[in-house]
């Protein structure tokens, strides 16, 4: 995803802007939707799916947008990488490491199940996982 569409979307979501002149503030609601009536995880799985072979649940969509996890195209692509590898190992249900974040995935429906950042990932335990790739 355009990181200066994710940043967009997330500051003016987020984040209400007060006395600041911001060209983009105009495009979002108080309600978290844009001009088009789409709301930020819309947007996003959209521009995952536009970018991706990798789908996110809704679960995980909304992780992303609640932990403020970093959905770059890099981090896509690395995402790709790590769900190629996994495939190759014969992996289902795989934990891939992305820097700090972690993602759970269902190889097999090329899906992230759910995500967490890493100021979430200490005393997490991840079950129902047969195998972990680190990229």
């Amino acid at each position: 995803m355009n990181d200066l569409l994710y940043n967009q979307y997330i500051r003016n979501i987020t984040t209400p802007v007060t006395g600041v002149n911001n060209q983009h503030q105009g495009n979002v609601k108080s309600t978290g939707v844009n001009e088009d009536g789409l709301t930020f995880a819309e947007v996003l799985s959209n521009q995952i799916s536009l970018n991706s072979n990798i789908e996110f649940s809704k679960h995980a969509i909304n992780r992303v947008v609640e932990r403020n996890i970093d959905i770059s195209t890099n981090t896509i692509d690395r995402l790709n990488e790590g769900v190629k590898l996994a495939e190759e190992k014969g992996l289902n249900n795989t934990l891939i490491l992305v820097d700090s974040t972690a993602f759970v995935v269902n190889v097999q429906n090329n899906k992230v199940i759910t995500t967490v950042n890493q100021e979430n990932l200490k005393g997490n335990v991840f079950t129902n996982i047969d195998g972990t790739v680190i990229i």
